[in-house]
């Protein structure tokens, strides 16, 4: 199994300094993409220069942008703007109350307009009358003819932060942004562990045109665009894979482990709404050593003829990780490889122990696709008598929500899958006392919520909004529903875990995004299975590719001491498509750490697909 993931022994100094550089590209980045489409594009005009040093917190003078864009200079790019913010350090309150403080030599805290006016107009970088008087008019720090400079530079600081904070949260919230112009899903945990430095792999390939054996069903050979030819460094890597790859039948059918007891668990993953996805987390404890057979596979809801179930054909993976003594430091044991049809597995030997089951897509399948809606789903109506009625169509939704977030699957909803469900849509848990309550008005049985309880209660919201379905639908697209009552934005699935010598215990525990553990565990398997090449040109770039049934993933690692930033290239590549959305696109690596470039599967499963991609360091 792959080894277990440790800090590197770097000392706290040196672990500061790394936290506070990642800091540093980290503002750098949001101010750039608050003005700029990307970070491969370029500031062309003073005007843009100024507007980014305001993004990231500064409030350069004129005589400030004309030292960095001169007569001579056309454009500035990313990497001149990270300079410039090293330079052009943010004004600190200290040296402002400093600088006012010289001319306020009676130290009243104030300074009168006209004197004020004297000194911004006629020394030092002379502003003109409308900027002063622009000043002057500010009621926040104006009184009385006099500026209180306290107040200013408060307000001075305060707005230079707000600043920072939203061009921050812009690039947070975009999931756009972040996965696809910069793509900055580094392999390194909140707390700053980084990888250890790895041994180099037999796998290993140290030229560009590297051949990887081939394997039935699928070529793979490397290529380089012309497109790479003006790069500094670069690596390609061709993948050819027939129809007939795309699905194998490697796994054991768990029909021949009748005799072995099973634990099953179901589950959803959820699409948000700056595309990232989000889907409950499991712990196994087996009471001792014993041949475990995991499997991971879509849940089969009814099928509406006339429309699609696009979540059969979602990719999905479990990936089962060690639980240790510091729970935070979970090692991979492995993941679920092997695939029959839409069933993804896994067979081996456990020890006893506790272990985390991660389910993963890929994102490729399960992503925001702009759909036309005819009309909106109605769903509730009136009947002759005036009682509200759900439509049959709301029903059958709410059937499948039901077995969808029935967890156990015996037909019963218990508290704490209730609170599963009550967190996704309204972001609140049910307390002992609310469930009392809804114990005396639905339908209950051994103090679980009956499918008729579970209708009733949405029902009673109905009443409770006399008709109005507003509510009712925000629950329907918080569980990936449109407007079509389609399951759009959401994928069940079952987890079946087969023990041969104990009974295995499965619980769901989270419901929340990768975590940081899931990116560590998918880059770990692909170095551990995936073909290796160094980039030509710079031994410290090695690029990691994965084939697995309908899946490619290709993985980066920066073994260097500098941030990079990685060119990708994919426009050679024929009926494929990625998890990011964007054929060409950008990503920054940090320093000793590694991060996945992108997956891809195929657009069409029924004809062969072409992966062909290069990886070119800017």
């Amino acid at each position: 199994s792959p080894e277990k993931v440790t800090g590197t022994g770097s000392s706290s100094a040196k672990k500061s300094q790394r936290s506070e550089e990642e800091v540093f590209y980290m503002n750098c980045r949001a101010a750039y993409l608050t003005v700029l489409k990307s970070s491969l594009e370029n500031i062309k005009s003073k005007e843009q220069l100024s507007l980014v040093l305001q993004q990231a917190g500064r409030n350069p003078s004129q005589r400030t942008v004309n030292k960095y864009w001169t007569s001579e200079t056309t454009a500035l790019n990313f990497d001149d703007f990270c300079t410039i913010l090293r330079k052009e350090k943010p004004a600190t309150k200290t040296e402002l109350l400093e600088a006012f403080g010289r001319i306020d030599l009676e130290n009243t805290g104030c300074i009168l307009h006209d004197e004020l006016h004297k000194i911004l107009t006629t020394r030092g970088e002379k502003m003109t009358e409308d900027e002063v008087s622009a000043i002057i008019k500010q009621a926040d720090f104006n009184c009385g003819g006099k500026l209180d400079y306290k107040k200013f530079c408060d307000l001075y600081i305060t707005t230079s932060e707000q600043c920072c904070r939203a061009a921050r949260d812009r690039l947070e919230v975009d999931g756009r942004l972040r996965q696809q112009q910069f793509g900055n899903q580094t392999e390194t945990s909140s707390d700053g562990i980084t990888l250890p430095v790895s041994k180099p792999s037999p796998r290993i390939s140290r030229k560009t045109d590297h051949k990887q054996t081939p394997t039935k069903g699928d070529s793979r050979a490397s290529s380089r665009p012309s497109s790479a030819q003006s790069c500094k460094a670069s690596v390609s890597t061709t993948v050819s894979v027939g129809a007939s790859s795309n699905r194998n039948t490697k796994l054991i059918e768990p029909d021949t482990m009748k005799e072995w007891q099973c634990a099953q668990s179901k589950g959803c993953f959820y699409l948000e709404q700056n595309g990232e996805i989000i889907s409950h987390k499991y712990r196994l404890h087996l009471s001792q050593r014993s041949m475990v057979c995991v499997t991971i596979k879509p849940l089969n809801l009814r099928q509406v003829e006339g429309k699609s179930c696009h979540w059969l054909s979602v990719d999905m993976a479990l990936y089962i990780l060690k639980e240790n003594e510091a729970q935070e430091n979970l090692q991979l044991v492995s993941f679920t490889e092997q695939q029959n049809k839409e069933m993804f597995g896994w067979k081996g030997e456990l020890g006893s122990g506790v272990y985390w089951l991660l389910p993963f897509t890929t994102g490729c399948r399960l992503k925001k696709v702009k759909t036309q809606i005819a009309g909106e789903a109605k769903l509730v109506y009136r009947d002759e008598d005036g009682e509200l009625i759900l439509t049959k169509e709301f029903r059958a939704a709410l059937s499948d929500i039901f077995e969808t977030i029935d967890l156990d699957g015996n037909g019963l909803l218990s508290l704490e899958e209730y609170n599963f469900f009550e967190l996704r849509t309204s972001g609140e848990k049910c307390d002992e006392e609310a469930w009392a309550v809804c114990k005396e008005n639905f339908e209950m049985k051994k103090n679980e919520l009956t499918r008729q309880g579970f209708m009733d209660l949405n029902l009673m919201e109905a009443n409770d909004r006399e008709g109005d379905p507003s509510d009712l639908w925000v629950t329907l697209l918080s569980l990936g529903y449109n407007k079509a009552l389609e399951m759009a934005e959401a994928c069940p699935f079952v987890i079946d875990v087969y023990a041969e010598r104990c009974k295995p215990r499965i619980k769901a525990v989270f419901l929340e995004a990768g975590s940081w553990q899931l990116n560590r565990a998918v880059c770990k398997s692909v170095v551990s299975k995936g073909e290796a090449q160094v980039m030509d040109g710079c031994e410290n770039i090695i690029i990691y590719t994965y084939k697995g049934g309908r899946r490619i993933t290709s993985v980066i690692e920066n073994k260097s001491d500098s941030k990079v930033i990685i060119h990708v290239n994919n426009e050679q590549s024929k009926n494929c498509l990625n998890n990011r959305g964007l054929t060409i696109f950008a990503v920054e690596v940090a320093p000793k750490s590694m991060m996945v470039s992108q997956h891809v599967m195929p657009l069409i499963e029924q004809e062969e697909w072409l992966y062909n991609c290069v990886h070119s360091l800017v």
